[in-house]
């Protein structure tokens, strides 16, 4: 019994070792845009979160002695209707934890009229917000302020390739002057246009509305706003993607050779969205991990 017990005590020591966890608030007193409204969120299946109208960041830091000092914030799709908060947040943060890097996870608006008075900008709003903090607390995150990518899956990669090609403007306070640029992009069967053809509607519709201007489809799709200094990129998506038309991944790495843009994309033949744990694509974190270390993000 005794020995039972010990086994245990470092199994669980082993575990909480692994990674440790902590939630803050992205702003201190209004957030910027908001309307006086009530809180509405709400948890489906212990997974989505919906209605999200008080943003936050979810910080996973990896075990003693093992962090490199990399940072990447997490954006999880959703279509801009909820966030999946495990499949596309923690559980992609433990894997960063896993290879050194510290990881935190973005709980960002959702776009709605109730709570914000211009729903198009909430989301980038909180994604510059976040890159804001983290640079400006590298010393206490432990990390390098010049080592701070971002992940994006679907609608969360809609948001990191906006972050990453309107980085230059800043939409939130800014007093320091502190570079809002990510130092890298992995984009995950991203939402790049929101042109008729190619977007995906759903997430149109949720962040623009049903009949937005030329001017706001041209601003919010992501391939159009790509400069010289857009982050090097990694695109990865299934073709047989059928949700998001894996053209868009097409056109942003288009988009990024065409500006002589560091860039790499891996298509998988199947896998459709979400990249479920099958043999063909459950591996598709080592081809970001590898990536990660060809770049010299990690070592």
């Amino acid at each position: 019994m005794k020995n039972r017990f010990l086994l245990l005590c470092s199994f669980l020591a082993v575990t909480s070792l692994a990674y440790s966890q902590s939630t803050m608030n992205l702003y201190t007193g209004t957030v910027p845009g908001s309307k006086p409204a009530q809180n509405l969120e709400y948890v489906e299946n212990q997974q989505v979160h919906h209605k999200v109208s008080e943003p936050q960041l979810i910080i996973y830091t990896p075990a003693a002695g093992k962090a490199n000092g990399t940072a990447v914030i997490i954006c999880p799709g959703g279509g801009y209707e909820g966030l999946w908060m495990v499949h596309e947040g923690s559980s992609v943060a433990e894997k960063l934890n896993s290879i050194g890097i510290t990881a935190f996870v973005l709980k960002y608006r959702m776009p709605d009229d109730r709570t914000m008075l211009d729903k198009r900008f909430g989301p980038l709003q909180d994604a510059q917000r976040a890159i804001q903090l983290v640079r400006e607390n590298a010393v206490k995150f432990k990390v390098d302020p010049a080592k701070i990518g971002v992940i994006g899956f679907s609608a969360g990669g809609h948001l990191a390739s906006s972050l990453g090609t309107h980085f230059d403007t800043a939409i939130i306070a800014n007093p320091s002057h502190s570079s809002l640029r990510p130092d890298f992009m992995i984009l995950v069967y991203p939402v790049i246009s929101m042109q008729d053809s190619v977007t995906h509607m759903g997430s149109r519709n949720a962040l623009l509305g049903k009949h937005p201007s030329q001017k706001m489809k041209d601003y919010f799709s992501s391939d159009m706003q790509v400069s010289k200094y857009t982050p090097p990129t990694l695109l990865l998506q299934a073709t047989d993607d059928g949700l998001v038309p894996v053209q868009n991944s097409l056109l942003f790495y288009q988009a990024l050779l065409k500006h002589h843009v560091s860039a790499a994309m891996h298509l998988f033949d199947k896998g459709g969205h979400g990249f479920p744990e099958e043999p063909a694509n459950s591996h598709w974190f080592d081809y970001a991990a590898d990536w990660l270390r060809f770049k010299g993000w990690i070592k």
